[in-house]
């Protein structure tokens, strides 16, 4: 009997394939920083970044804000998080947030990931996820950073339409160096503490794992989206510089014409009391 003369149903009986396994990954960012020395909240794996084995899954702190939390339940990750508040500086509300899924599959030359999709691993080692873990991370801080640029940007755009449209600027210097200083923020988390575009330590130990970084890294787009941020924060830097020079030019024609005018009211005392001598 051929497959068209079985009945209904029969086909359907057939053991289907298991699902593959996978992990359910999730990047926080809690604050500007996080200090994890000292903590102890399971089995170390790494200490650069920190990872620790908690539960069956991970967790893996990140000192520029964020940690990633893998294989955990939703339970498990609220008392985490909760229990490194008082390790945070400067801490966000809301959180900064990503989430990402691993999957199993057969061998490593099949390690890919699928647009909008999961993660294809080979296995669940340790350095595998870690390089998740960091590229997660890095992904989660750019998210950030690029929206506190943009929110500079906002703020230039009055003051380059107003000097269009006046050939002025009636902004206080302290709006100008509020500017400055949310600029050098950003620069100061992207070059010193993030520093996006380095390797994660896994790599010196593990060099055969660069192919998977390689394509973690083109997912997320870091590299381009660190080039974006970086060439906004030059023209954030410029626009500062060049709002800062016409406020001091300003101060300075102020304080000029100060000084003309005390020399004024100076010769004009000088000529009454010239004017009442010789009377």
């Amino acid at each position: 009997m051929n497959a068209d003369q079985l009945p209904v149903g029969a086909l359907s009986t057939s053991p289907k394939p298991d699902p593959a396994p996978t992990l359910r990954i999730r990047a926080v960012m809690l604050g500007e920083r996080i200090n994890p020395s000292g903590l102890e909240i399971g089995a170390p794996v790494s200490s650069t970044p920190a990872a620790f084995r908690v539960h069956a899954g991970l967790a893996v702190i990140f000192r520029y804000g964020v940690v990633v939390l893998i294989g955990l339940l939703p339970s498990e990750e609220k008392v985490l998080l909760d229990s490194l508040k008082s390790r945070v500086t400067g801490e966000l509300s809301p959180h900064e947030e990503e989430t990402a899924q691993a999957q199993l599959c057969k061998d490593e030359n099949a390690e890919a990931i699928q647009p909008g999709g999961p993660i294809n691993l080979s296995k669940f080692s340790d350095e595998r996820l870690l390089l998740i873990a960091d590229a997660l991370a890095k992904s989660t801080s750019l998210a950030r950073d690029e929206r506190r640029v943009a929110a500079v940007f906002d703020v230039i755009e009055p003051f380059a339409r107003e000097l269009a449209e006046k050939g002025r600027t009636s902004r206080r210097r302290k709006g100008i160096l509020q500017l400055i200083g949310n600029a050098l923020l950003v620069q100061q988390r992207v070059a010193g503490r993030v520093a996006v575009a380095e390797k994660p330590d896994a790599l010196w130990e593990k060099p055969q794992l660069d192919r998977l970084y390689a394509r973690l890294e083109d997912e997320y787009e870091l590299k381009e989206r660190l080039d974006t941020l970086e060439r906004k924060l030059k023209v954030v830097a410029d626009t500062a510089d060049a709002l800062t020079d016409i406020i001091d030019t300003q101060r300075s024609l102020r304080l000029e014409i100060a000084v003309v005018v005390l020399i004024v009211i100076e010769v004009v005392i000088g000529c009454i009391q010239i004017f009442a001598g010789l009377h």
